[in-house]
Formats: structure tokens, sequence, C-alpha cells
């Protein structure tokens, strides 16, 4: 099969690669239909996270199941299937509350830019739809793989609701389904924090009130001025750098709430301030299997339509290409179709 590997920043080829096959009896494994290129990826692909020997990338996908392990109950060949980017047994205690991406036998899933892949622990990862979905679909369904997940589970951690204020930092793929999740959730003012045309416009369709184009402390007094001087009750940060973090925390009113779902990279929290700030934090990866369930049927009663994001289709032949393209700000997001 071909598979998408990354040799060194910014050498990502598309190379033959061994089929996958079951490894395991809890396995399974799928044909895709869909995959994608994450805003995480770019962080070995730009030299951010070392990159020491070849590594298969992706960790976003939807497909249909072609061969299940022994042990296999809740999925079958044939089904078309989402999956979260940490397999889990979803029925461990921490698993029970909520929070999959810990699972105790948690296991990474990647190498999902490819034709086909190989799914760990697929009674508790996988949720098949009823039936086989529409293409128009498939790339909404591919977002909550990730994406839509990740910014859901950003508003739930800023306990986003009814008449709350929402400042979402960060324009890429998962803030901007951050302020979608907002939305749905029931926000009463959401404040998307943006430089580009295309995002801000995204961003306002999917239901921002107010754009601010400031960053860092120059944002920060915009979302007070924005705020009567308090800040936003509830901020999504979906970037994972120092500025990033502190411009969250910042933009927060005392006893409102931080949900941090930018993979963290040197972030480092001065714990004066923070005692200080009254700000709540909670986030991490985002626990997407809890999620599936309604993010599915949200999407397939055509409630939400986060494939929007994805705003250029390519070949996997020309996955180079789609990892470009995302890294020099010409796309938000670029689906792949093997």
């Amino acid at each position: 099969m071909l598979g998408a590997v990354l040799h060194a920043p910014g050498d990502i080829r598309v190379e033959e690669r061994e089929d996958p096959r079951i490894l395991a009896p809890t396995d399974a494994i799928i044909r895709l239909s869909a995959t994608c290129v994450c805003g995480s990826d770019l962080w070995p692909y730009r030299g951010i996270e070392t990159v020491t020997e070849p590594r298969s990338m992706g960790h976003e996908y939807v497909g249909i199941v072609e061969d299940i392990g022994s042990d296999v109950r809740t999925v079958r060949p044939g089904q078309f299937v989402i999956g979260s980017f940490f397999a889990s047994d979803n029925t461990c205690e921490i698993c029970r509350a909520g929070y999959q991406t810990s699972c105790v036998h948690r296991q990474g899933v990647g190498s999902a830019q490819a034709q086909y892949m190989r799914v760990p622990l697929a009674d508790g990862t996988l949720v098949a739809t009823a039936d086989m979905p529409s293409d128009d679909l498939i790339p909404s369904l591919l977002t909550a793989s990730d994406v839509l997940g990740t910014g859901w589970f950003g508003a739930v951690a800023a306990q986003v609701g009814p008449g709350k204020t929402v400042t979402v930092v960060g324009d890429g793929a998962v803030g901007l389904l951050g302020v979608l999740a907002a939305r749905q959730l029931g926000a009463e003012r959401i404040i998307a924090m943006s430089r580009h045309e295309p995002r801000q416009k995204l961003a306002l369709e999917y239901g921002a009130t107010d754009i601010v184009t400031e960053r860092g402390d120059e944002g920060v007094a915009r979302i007070k001025d924005l705020t009567n001087g308090l800040g936003a009750h509830s901020v999504i940060e979906a970037v994972g750098t120092q500025e990033s973090m502190m411009q969250a925390i910042r933009a927060t009113r005392p006893g409102g709430h931080v949900g941090y779902v930018g993979v963290a990279h040197d972030v480092h929290l001065p714990g004066h301030e923070l005692f200080f700030s009254h700000v709540h934090l909670h986030g991490g990866p985002a626990p997407v299997r809890r999620f599936l369930p309604e993010l599915i049927e949200l999407v397939q009663n055509r409630t939400l339509d986060p494939g929007r994001v994805f705003d250029l289709s390519l070949p996997l032949t020309q996955t180079a290409d789609a990892y470009r393209a995302m890294d020099e700000r010409r796309a938000i997001k670029v689906l792949l179709h093997p």
C-alpha cells in the first residue's frame, strides 16, 4: 500500500509500505475513505519536534472495516467507522469517567495518511455509523476523529454555555471548530482571534460575533475592552505556544475557565500570576471517543457542517504538497483521499 513517511523536517514522502495486518485479537484493519493533515503534524515537519528516524504519519481517519481480530465484537467488516487518535478500551475506570485519551491501556493510533491502517482496541476506539454515509458527509465525519472533537473538548473544558462570553485563541481547524462548538453549546458571544481574512470569514459563519486581530498583550487589552474590563468567561486555547497560553489566561476573567487543547511546546506557567488570577485551567489531549456518538449524530442529521474547514483536497500521492500548503498557511486544513 501507499503511505506517507516523514524522513526529516520538510521531507515527507509517499512510499510503498507493508500492508497492515492483525497483530492482536482486539485489532481491526480499515480501508481508509479519507484522511488529512493535522496542525500537530507540522511540529515534526517544521523540526520543532525531533525527527530521528523515518516516521509514518497521520492520526485522523474514517473508513470501512476490512478485517477484525477474533475478540472484536462491536464492529464488523463492511461497516463505516470513525475513531480517535488514541486507542482505548472504553471500559476502564478512566474511560468511564470520560477521559479515554488517558485510558490505562491507551495506545497511539498512527500511520493514517495511507490507504489502509490498523486500529488497536477496536471495540473501544471505533464507532460505526448506522449506514454508509453519503460522500458529502465524509469530510465532516473525518473532523470528528480529531479536530471537531478537540474543539468540542476545548469548549467543554472551558465551561462554555448559555450566557457566556467565549474567546477562541487560534484560527486553525481546531480553533474554528471551537467556535462552532461554542455556538452549538449556546454561548452568547464568541470572540475569535485571527489575522487571516478567510479564517475570519469562516469563524463568522460558524458563529463568531467579534473578530480580534491583535495578539499578545494588545490582544488581551482588546478582549478586556470588549468585556467591560473583565475578560471572557470561557477561553479556548488552540495553539500550544507560550504566547497563546498566556494570552488565553490573561484574557479570562477571575473565576473563568481556560480549555487548552493546543499541543503544548515549551509552555511555562508563572505560578505567582496564575495564583492571583483565579482562572481555572483544564485541557489536554481531547477524549474524542467521549464525544463521537453525539458528534456523528450532529453531522449525520446535518446540524453541524464542520467539514468546511477543509479548504483543499488532494490525492494521497500529493501529501508533500498538502504539508507545504498548511505550513505556508495557504490552507486551513487539507483532506487527503487515498
